[in-house]
């Protein structure tokens, strides 16, 4: 059940598992949340977005789901799934697929697809002119899954992590703003 202290399973974008990232997941700490942050690149982490998507890639996606699922096993079946652009791929998979999932949190991308689970609330946040985002399909399919969506202007990918060039602080500030009060809310 969402209210107090939730259980977060955060996965890191194409870049790997960044001091923004872990930033991030700091301030969900510090809000009295209890986040996870696994490593999915095995402690591969890069400055370039094009090579993080080549690894990721060369990895595999089925790979990178499933060692999302593995860092789920163990963990209370109660979690929060939430990802940064590539890390929506196991988020959205595992908030769809895995039994007493209670929220999704989709950052910078969503995965086209049917069926989602109804008593699953998600919200996706993106720039309304993030060349990914809103270029190439993930705004189009937020809409279509019916998500709490929240477009920010600008057109920045990764705008929430604070260690990289395309950090905005103030996009960041509500986003994180809109995230604790997802968190806070009763289902």
């Amino acid at each position: 059940m969402l209210g107090g202290m939730t259980d977060v399973l955060l996965f890191h974008h194409a870049l790997g598992l960044t001091p923004g990232v872990l930033a991030f997941a700091g301030v969900l700490r510090e809000a009295g949340h209890t986040v996870h942050v696994p490593d999915l690149y095995e402690g591969r982490v890069f400055d370039d977005l094009e090579e993080g998507a080549g690894h990721a890639q060369e990895i595999g996606f089925g790979t990178l789901v499933e060692r999302g699922r593995a860092a789920a096993e163990g963990l209370t079946g109660q979690l929060v799934y939430a990802g940064f652009s590539l890390g929506v791929v196991p988020a959205q998979t595992l908030a769809r697929t895995r039994p007493g999932a209670q929220g999704a949190l989709l950052f910078e991308a969503c995965l086209p697809g049917d069926g989602w689970p109804g008593e699953v609330p998600v919200q996706v946040h993106g720039m309304d002119a993030d060349p990914f985002f809103a270029g190439e399909g993930d705004l189009d399919a937020a809409k279509a899954l019916g998500a709490e969506l929240f477009l920010y202007p600008g057109d920045r990918h990764l705008f929430a992590d604070s260690g990289l060039p395309s950090y905005d602080a103030d996009a960041t500030a509500l986003l994180t703003e809109r995230v604790l009060a997802f968190l806070r809310r009763k289902m």
